[in-house]
Parts: structure tokens; C-alpha cells; sequence
């Protein structure tokens, strides 16, 4: 969630800079999509990526881990990851133009809380790998209680930024959440570092999905 404090903060960096010179749109979603990837180094990108490739070979459960493995990547991962990129774009051009940018970003913290909730709460289906290697020594009582007060600190102050905006972000990361644990545990047996990206950039996709609905009502 550290690291989430970082991207949170450059996007308001960015976002202030842009109003300020009256920059374009599609600039500033194009840098927006990107902020991120950089700071992190794509490691949640490269997670989502490997993920949708599994999941799109419809393979066995031991076969789609063998996938996630591969360091070779496949036409899915890159097929979805231009969709997920245009999607992130499009949505991050009308947040700007509608003054919405403030309400989402908190979200990047709210991600990565729920993903690390999930690394500590679900079984790792591997067993083995750096997910693994993270949380095999944690004292998870602390780490899953410390992961909620933050989610929820989080949600009430996306809360306070926009009531509508906020609940709604909320909301479609709850979802994804959701979605996220049933189908991890249905199609892996649980999680390993891979899925746990491909959390993330599906949470923050649907955060800000909702943000943008928010502006709409």
C-alpha cells in the first residue's frame, strides 16, 4: 500500500500540473495510464497479463500454473492488454474533463490493501514463488486486520472527496474483490503473485469505471 501512496501522489502531481497549463485530454490520460507502470515497473501489468493467458487457454488447473510460469508471452496477454490500456485511457479522458481525478486517486492504495487481504487470507496455489516467500512468515491476524483498517480509512476518504463518486468506487472495487476470490480459487486453487496483479489492475480498471459513472449521475 506504500507504493500506492506513490502512485496516488503523482497522479495528483500530474493532474494539478495539467490543470494548471490547460493541458490536453488525451495527454494527460496517455501519461496517466502510464504513471503507474513506471513506478512499479510493470510488475502488476506483467501479472494481469500472464493471468489472461492462463485463463484464456482454458487449459487444466495444473496447466494454466505452468502458463503463468512461462516467461514466453502469449497473443492473449497482449491482446488484452491493449484492451485494458484503451480501456484505462478512454476512462482516464473523461475523469479529467469532468474534474474527477482527485476522487480516484486514493484507489491505488485501496488496491493494493485488498490485494495484500487476499495474499494473506486465500491459500497460495502454488505453494512455492515469491507471493509465497512474502507471506509464508507473516503474522497474518495483524497483516489481514492492518489490510481492513486501511481499506476502510481508504473508502471513507474517497468517501469525503465525493460522496457519489467515492461509493461507487468503492463498490466496483468490493466487486472486483468479489469476483476476484471466487474465480482465483475456482481456476487456481488460489493465489499466487500473478493473480494477485491481475487483481490489482482489474480493481483500479473498475474503481475507475466508477468514478466516471459517478460523474455521469
Amino acid at each position: 500500500p506504500a507504493v500506492g501512496v506513490v502512485c496516488s501522489g503523482a497522479l495528483l502531481l500530474w493532474n494539478w500540473f495539467c490543470c494548471r497549463l490547460n493541458v490536453n485530454p488525451v495527454l494527460f490520460a496517455a501519461a496517466a495510464v502510464c504513471l503507474p507502470l513506471f513506478i512499479t515497473g510493470g510488475i502488476h501489468m506483467d501479472g494481469y497479463m500472464d493471468t489472461v493467458d492462463a485463463l484464456a487457454s482454458h487449459q487444466s488447473r495444473e496447466r494454466k500454473l505452468e502458463i503463468m510460469k512461462d516467461s514466453t508471452c502469449g497473443a492473449f496477454a497482449v491482446l488484452y492488454c491493449g484492451v485494458y490500456l484503451m480501456l484505462h485511457f478512454g476512462l482516464f479522458f473523461t475523469v479529467y474533463e469532468d474534474g474527477g481525478v482527485v476522487s480516484y486517486a486514493p484507489i491505488y492504495i485501496l488496491s493494493r490493501a485488498l490485494s495484500a487481504f487476499c495474499a494473506v487470507t486465500m491459500p497460495n496455489a502454488r505453494r512455492a514463488g515469491m507471493l509465497c516467500a512474502f507471506t509464508e512468515n507473516t503474522q497474518k491476524k495483524k497483516a489481514t486486520a492492518a489490510m481492513i483498517l486501511l481499506s476502510v480509512v481508504t473508502a471513507a476518504g474517497l468517501f469525503c472527496i465525493n460522496r457519489i463518486r467515492g461509493s461507487l468506487a468503492v463498490v466496483a472495487a468490493v466487486c472486483s474483490l468479489l469476483w476476484y476470490r471466487h474465480m482465483a480459487m475456482k481456476q487456481f486453487g488460489g493465489v499466487t503473485g500473478d493473480t494477485s496483479g491481475f487483481f490489482l489492475q482489474i480493481c483500479e480498471l473498475a474503481a475507475l469505471a466508477g468514478v466516471c459513472l459517478g460523474g455521469l449521475v
